[in-house]
């Protein structure tokens, strides 16, 4: 087939040809949108599941669909180093600036955002991160260096002057899990006091599975803040028509046998269903693809994942984490227990407590309950299992 056509494109974010098996999420919040509309307000939104099943996919579908109902958004992405709070404070000021400076040329309403700019100006000064020389007005607020104050009083500035009009400031963040306990509890704060006075604030987080469990313990109210939703691996109808449908409306076509093997080996991750997808088409010598396509596409897939997708994890680990991974991956199990990885490292389940710590804050593994362990990262066992032993 003509690679050119090709229309899988594995990535991290990108919008896969046919979006499958997200209506659920897709539909409640096109529901917190119209209800925003006639400023009946709802609950916030978290994703959370594996790497690799498409919640940063889903999280851009979403703010595209809230720009397009004439929502103000600014998307971050969170980092769990000191650097990365630094980094993720600056541009939260920055995407304040660039989407306020968007909205007032979109909607033409220069004289109620322009003091607006004049408040995130001033709150990005009051927190260190804005330039070193900036003209604030009179008016201007949001620049005490509390940061907790600053945050309530700019949300409330914009509340006030979107409320009027129909329109919601939506908040979108990715690997949320990771964003900074400061910056993290004053976000949540605001939200529950949005929600409590009817300001139009959204925050639309996406993370690891862990991510429910990190807000509740940064406000024990976020529990009951957000609608939550967990992503996982598609069904099995969904992940064919992911794979089917891009094949067939740009001219090819697979026959069933072949798009099962695809769909089974892919375990309905949409990520690998994009790498598969992509190897057979490049591979495929005749129209249909046969299960010989399918043998040859999940061959190279995997290829390109053992190449790409889990060595930028695996490379980044210590020798100590390198044996804490292995030990998991030689359970066998999905979600050993603490224990069972402790004794295949011969060790305590106290005394590895700190490689198991390190590993999570690194996003490898998570806790899907008290005293077990798991990737965080679909197929890492597989992987890992799949390395010469040193």
């Amino acid at each position: 087939m003509d690679r050119e056509l090709n229309p899988f494109k594995p990535g991290s974010g990108l919008r896969p040809p046919a979006l499958e098996g997200r209506a659920q999420q897709i539909d409640a919040f096109d529901l917190l949108v119209a209800r925003s509309k006639r400023r009946n307000y709802d609950r916030g939104m978290v994703l959370s599941g594996l790497r690799g099943v498409g919640k940063t996919t889903l999280l851009n579908t979403l703010a595209d669909h809230a720009d397009r109902h004439g929502w103000l958004t600014i998307t971050l992405e969170a980092r769990p180093t000191d650097a990365g709070t630094a980094a993720v404070r600056a541009k939260l000021s920055q995407e304040l600036l660039v989407a306020l400076r968007r909205y007032s040329r979109t909607h033409r309403i220069h004289q109620i955002v322009d003091p607006l700019i004049d408040i995130v100006r001033s709150f990005s000064l009051g927190i260190g991160l804005g330039p070193a020389t900036v003209t604030l007005s009179s008016a201007a607020t949001a620049g005490s260096g509390d940061i907790d104050l600053d945050i309530e009083e700019l949300v409330e500035a914009i509340a006030d002057a979107l409320k009027p009009r129909g329109s919601a400031f939506g908040l979108f963040i990715d690997e949320m899990q990771d964003l900074d306990s400061t910056l993290l509890s004053a976000l949540l704060a605001v939200a529950h006091r949005a929600a409590q006075r009817e300001w139009p604030f959204f925050i639309i987080g996406a993370g690891l599975p862990n991510l429910p469990a990190v807000l509740a313990d940064a406000r024990s109210y976020a529990e009951r803040q957000f609608l939550y939703s967990t992503i996982g691996p598609l069904p099995h109808a969904a992940a064919a028509a992911a794979l089917r449908d891009p094949i067939v409306a740009t001219g090819g076509d697979i026959t069933p046998d072949a798009l099962d093997m695809l769909v089974e080996a892919s375990g309905g991750y949409p990520y690998f269903l994009q790498e598969f997808g992509k190897a057979i088409w490049n591979a495929a010598a005749n129209n249909p693809f046969d299960t010989d396509d399918a043998e040859l596409a999940v061959d190279v897939g995997r290829r390109h994942l053992d190449d790409g997708f889990f060595p930028s994890r695996w490379t980044r680990t210590t020798d100590r984490e390198r044996r804490y991974l292995t030990a998991i991956a030689q359970t066998g199990e999905e979600h050993p227990r603490s224990g069972q990885v402790a004794e295949r490292m011969g060790s305590s389940t106290t005394a590895i407590s700190d490689v198991r710590d390190s590993a999570m804050r690194k996003g490898l593994v998570w806790s899907p309950e008290h005293g077990r362990i798991a990737f965080s990262v679909p197929g890492m066992a597989d992987f890992i299992r799949r390395q010469p032993r040193p």
